[in-house]
């Protein structure tokens, strides 16, 4: 699937997030609170901000793969601006993310869904004063990849994906997958799913809209952890996105960005709207556009809509949260996972990831981040 820039265009027109499209470049400073220029992006176009780079410094990093090809950009572009500064990430998945932030090995966590109570209580061995927050900074939507030679617009609802990776469903020309998409040859095939082996907030997300949507077919609490019966697994979304290429008449879940990245094609869901809702971020910004902050404070959890019949409203949507201390950071690395983090939430940041299959979030959360990152300490 491909992004569509005007489709895009359209959405930041009507107001589901307003970007800055062109920002001023600052000279290269010299002492250590320096501010660069830089410029990233997909080939064949850029986007030019003002880095304050901060404090030169290594900052060390793990969690969602969801948000791996964003970070990936981020890291490049912010590294190449800023002299004397790395990050590293490791996606090992958002649950083993958030163990290492809770055992003081990180300095902050990716993860696809927000901290649990006894999550925030962990973290308070490590944010000495302090606590673990979540700050929203990659919006992404979740695609039902699938390879089915001969099928080009396949057509799920909620409780029909639920009985297909729950193995309740396990052939492709089943009647429910069948009335869904009249016309279409659907092979008389087994279907081989695939879900993540890892702790993942991709599956707490796609749980939660199953939870929501499935009109009681999923019968699993909402979880991190894989629950369903039988299917296969593979670790990460990389991991997922390979065999859904490799096997046929498979299907599995992906962030939209890996989905582009490796040519395979995406469900479109039947809400219940007038016509299926096609896994494009467009859709998926009319969705963030109206979520709510669930949080309290300085943290900045979302509450998202799984169950919206909205028209054009994407419902499989996912946040990826940055998850740091809000006191009690480390004091070597505050001053550059700030300046790191101001840029990724900046307008510049946000346009770079929305040309890599991203949606870039709300101008009005963004604005709340950006509140919140000085704050920290």
């Amino acid at each position: 699937m491909k992004l569509q820039r005007n489709g895009r265009s359209k959405a930041l027109a009507i107001g589901a997030m307003a970007l800055v499209s062109s920002l001023s470049l600052a000279a290269c400073g010299s002492d250590n609170n320096n501010t660069t220029s830089a410029s990233g992006g997909s080939s064949g176009s850029s986007s030019s901000a003002a880095i304050n780079c901060g404090k030169p410094g290594a900052l060390i990093a793990a969690g969602s793969t969801a948000q791996g090809n964003a970070i990936d950009l981020w890291k490049t572009t912010f590294g190449a601006a800023c002299s004397g500064t790395t990050v590293n990430y490791g996606g090992v998945g958002s649950g083993a993310g958030i163990q290492q932030f809770t055992q003081g090995k990180v300095q902050f966590a990716g993860s696809d869904s927000a901290l649990k109570p006894a999550e925030v209580d962990a973290t308070k061995a490590v944010c000495t004063g302090g606590q673990g927050i979540d700050l929203p900074m990659v919006g992404g939507l979740i695609s039902l990849v699938y390879n089915i030679e001969g099928v080009d617009n396949l057509v799920l609802d909620g409780p029909t994906a639920a009985k297909i990776f729950d193995s309740q469903i396990t052939k492709w020309n089943d009647p429910a997958i069948a009335a869904l998409n009249p016309g279409a040859k659907l092979p008389d095939a087994d279907i081989q799913s695939f879900h993540r082996s890892d702790d993942s907030g991709t599956t707490d997300n796609l749980t939660h809209y199953f939870a929501k949507a499935s009109s009681g077919a999923w019968s699993y609490p909402a979880s991190k952890t894989w629950a369903g019966k039988g299917g296969q697994s593979a670790n990460g979304s990389a991991g997922v996105s390979a065999q859904v290429k490799q096997v046929k008449n498979s299907i599995g879940y992906v962030e939209l960005s890996y989905a582009q990245t490796n040519s395979l094609k995406s469900a479109a869901i039947n809400t219940g709207a007038s016509k299926p809702v096609a896994a494009t971020t467009e859709n998926a910004a009319n969705t963030f556009a109206k979520a709510k902050i669930a949080g309290t404070g300085s943290d900045l959890a979302l509450s998202l809509d799984y169950a919206t019949k909205d028209e054009g409203s994407y419902p499989l949507v996912l946040v990826t949260y940055e998850i740091v201390c809000d006191k009690g950071n480390k004091a070597d690395t505050l001053d550059t996972l700030k300046a790191f983090l101001t840029y990724t939430a900046s307008d510049s940041g946000q346009k770079a990831i929305g040309e890599k299959g991203y949606v870039p979030l709300p101008k009005e959360l963004t604005d709340k981040v950006n509140a919140v990152i000085p704050t920290l300490a």
